[in-house]
């Protein structure tokens, strides 16, 4: 009944290995999720990165329960919506003006059609992953049913290369309407590099984006943009600001923001105003700053890169390796023995979930990710990269597969999440 048997393509049989994974997750609590036989998993997927707390945080949960008796939508405005954007803009570095959203594709886009409106260019220029609509997914191969007059008015750059975005900003002079860039992913920004991208940017005239849907709230309380010192003119949170309920927001610089209202840009949703998103976001934020989660994060991020990494030098593995910042850590796999990476990262996911680790290829850090858990994730990884390594050796990782290797979700947007495929889509 449903294409591509999931609303969320992450979710998909491409992105997990058939034969071994559960096909319905019941629950989840803390640092762990049980599927609908009851059985129990470590998970570091943290819900695809919304959870900041943990699964079931009282402290949200309590604020949406809260929320719930006296009602999720009106018709005029809740005092909720003034709440949540005084904290946000007490927060974010660029935050001077706020409009909300309920995921990041809506306030991405927002994003691309406000700079159209302050620019009057067409052009974007993006860097990574930012939904699904058309102005995005037009760049990439899976573009079915998008105009081509739309898709051309998107070109994309790598990360840390500067000459490519210079050329593409010389290519379009003139006609550059915004840069929309996830300030980073796995691998880290060169030195001077998102200054100097911010320079090219505004010497084009251009709007400076960052998408901070997985970055925000996570890297620090103003996100990337705080934790590198580069402010950009418009920013797009989501997941984290949350801990899993449904709440996004476009901040930015009063003097594009306020185009909403002085060049007539629409965007209205009825649920960009619903009240049990804004309150379990303003329980969850309040939470971390008087419980220095940001700081736990990090440090429990950090333990885990370090003793993965050092058992990684035990056993010899030269083609895997735990890469990234400590807030969001990401395996990634090589070729290796004549097999593709791909095939490596199938079998390791598939020997992890026997073990009771759902595994997709990275690690979102939540506070309920105890190095007591941390502790118990150890022993299990230690198996399954020996078992691992011994079937690259002996030349039977494909036969020890028990469903297709994972396949790519887009295979032009870059390797963001360690393996092939896009954990965000």
């Amino acid at each position: 009944m449903i294409p591509a048997t999931t609303n969320t393509l992450s979710r998909g049989p491409q992105n997990w290995i058939q034969g071994v994974t559960p096909n319905f997750i019941q629950r989840g609590e803390g640092a762990y999720v049980y599927d609908v036989d009851g059985n129990r998993y470590i998970d570091y997927a943290s819900g695809l990165g919304p959870y900041i707390l943990g699964y079931g945080h009282p402290a949200v949960n309590d604020a949406v329960k809260k929320q719930l008796e006296d009602g999720h939508v009106f018709g005029l405005c809740h005092p909720l919506e003034v709440e949540l954007s005084e904290l946000l803009c007490e927060l974010i570095p660029c935050a001077e003006m706020v409009r909300m959203g309920r995921n990041g594709s809506d306030v991405t886009s927002i994003a691309v059609r406000l700079s159209r409106a302050h620019t009057g260019r067409d052009i974007v220029i993006c860097g990574g992953y930012h939904g699904f609509q058309d102005w995005y997914i037009g760049s990439t191969e899976r573009n079915a049913g998008i105009p081509k007059a739309v898709r051309d008015l998107t070109k994309s750059f790598s990360y840390n290369d500067l000459d490519g975005l210079r050329k593409l900003l010389a290519e379009n002079e003139g006609d550059v309407a915004c840069v929309i860039m996830e300030p980073v992913y796995v691998e880290k920004p060169n030195e001077g590099y998102l200054e100097t991208v911010k320079e090219l940017v505004h010497e084009a005239g251009a709007v400076l984006v960052f998408d901070e849907i997985i970055t925000g709230f996570r890297w620090s309380m103003g996100g990337a943009q705080e934790y590198f010192g580069v402010t950009p003119d418009l920013a797009c949170f989501g997941k984290a600001m949350g801990n899993g309920n449904p709440i996004s927001a476009l901040v930015g610089k009063r003097e594009v923001m306020k185009d909403f209202d002085d060049k007539n840009v629409f965007y209205s949703c009825t649920f960009s105003g619903e009240t049990t998103g804004m309150a379990a976001s303003i329980a969850c934020i309040n939470y971390m700053r008087d419980n220095d989660v940001i700081r736990k994060i990090w440090e429990r991020g950090k333990y885990l890169q370090e003793r993965f990494n050092a058992l990684i030098d035990k056993l010899g593995i030269s083609y895997i390796s735990l890469e990234g910042y400590a807030p969001k850590t990401t395996i990634t796999f090589k070729t290796a023995g004549g097999y593709d990476y791909s095939e490596i990262k199938s079998l390791f996911q598939q020997e992890c979930i026997r073990n009771g680790l759902l595994s997709i290829g990275y690690h979102f850090i939540n506070l309920a990710h105890t190095q007591e858990i941390m502790d118990d994730t150890m022993p299990i990884y230690e198996r399954v990269l020996q078992l691992v390594d011994k079937a690259v050796e002996d030349g039977t990782v494909v036969e020890l597969l028990e469903g297709p290797a994972l396949k790519s979700i887009f295979a032009n947007v870059g390797d963001r999440s360690g393996g092939p495929s896009m954990a965000d889509a």
